[in-house]
């Protein structure tokens, strides 16, 4: 009996050793840059105030021009959400460096996609960007402005996926070497997720066609930020859509070589009178 009772003895001390580690491990477990972002994303909807503390206070520069520089101004704009109004649903992360990138469908002040840029120093939040744009209900291609892949791969052919974007846009979208596109996009597979466009490289070339056609040609004028993780990469231009000064974000998929898919948001920049901030929109 003395015998039992000192093996289970010995089994309790040994579950509670192991419970005690597992708990200091999770303890310990450093969160990711990621799952920051994510989590302070989708206090948005829930309102929980724990992922704040990912962002550091003294230093919040926010280039959201419709609002203002720091934690107050980010608290002012959610109080005025209706209540239980937000939806958030983060469909793609990636992180280069210091920066995370997301790819999130929207419910803020009405459905929106949106783009999501996060810069960290010492593991807190100090800068954000973002581009957003209305959800279309219907779409040229059939696709919507959220679907398709989101699988990141090629993790060590990251920096040159980012050379490929930027010789495309420099190319292609600024206009030095168009002929050269079907150096940089699939003849065989070009999946797109702007609504007004069509899949394949036709329907990229009819789209803008019909723009040029109408008097409003799409101008890029300059790329600020490339970014990018594996297979994806996105860029963050400023040009002319709509006879508008616009923002440009372009997320790329790359598969051997060439780009395969696109997703993107266009957002009209507003006249400097109406900024809350002095930070600008790059």
């Amino acid at each position: 009996m003395k015998k039992n009772l000192g093996i289970l003895i010995l089994v309790i001390l040994a579950f509670t050793a192991y419970v005690n580690n597992t708990n200091l491990q999770k303890q310990n477990k450093q969160i990711t840059k990621k799952e920051k972002v994510v989590e302070l994303l989708n206090s948005i909807e829930t309102g929980d105030t724990k992922p704040v503390e990912y962002i550091n206070q003294n230093k919040y520069i926010q280039h959201n021009l419709a609002v203002k520089d720091g934690l107050s101004g980010l608290g002012e704009v959610l109080s005025k959400l209706p209540k239980g109004s937000a939806k958030v649903e983060v469909l793609r992360t990636f992180e280069d460096g210091n920066y995370v990138f997301t790819h999130t469908k929207y419910n803020f002040f009405g459905p929106k996609v949106g783009f999501d840029i996060f810069r960290f120093e010492n593991g807190k939040i100090v800068e954000h960007w973002d581009n957003l744009e209305e959800i279309s209900e219907t779409t040229a291609s059939g696709r919507t402005q959220f679907d398709g892949d989101v699988q990141i791969i090629d993790k060590e052919l990251t920096d040159s996926n980012k050379q490929l974007v930027s010789n495309f846009i420099n190319d292609v979208l600024f206009g030095k070497n168009p002929s050269k596109i079907t150096e940089y996009i699939s003849t065989e597979k070009y999946l797109q997720h702007n609504p007004n466009v069509k899949d394949g490289l036709n329907g990229l070339s009819e789209a803008l066609k019909s723009l040029a056609k109408a008097g409003m040609p799409i101008k890029y004028e300059k790329t600020y930020m490339i970014l990018g993780e594996g297979n994806f990469v996105l860029t963050v231009s400023k040009g002319i859509f709509m006879n508008k000064a616009s923002s440009f974000y372009d997320l790329f998929r790359i598969e051997d070589g060439k780009i395969v898919e696109h997703w993107d948001t266009i957002e009209e920049i507003p006249e400097k009178s109406t900024w809350q901030n002095n930070n600008g929109k790059f």
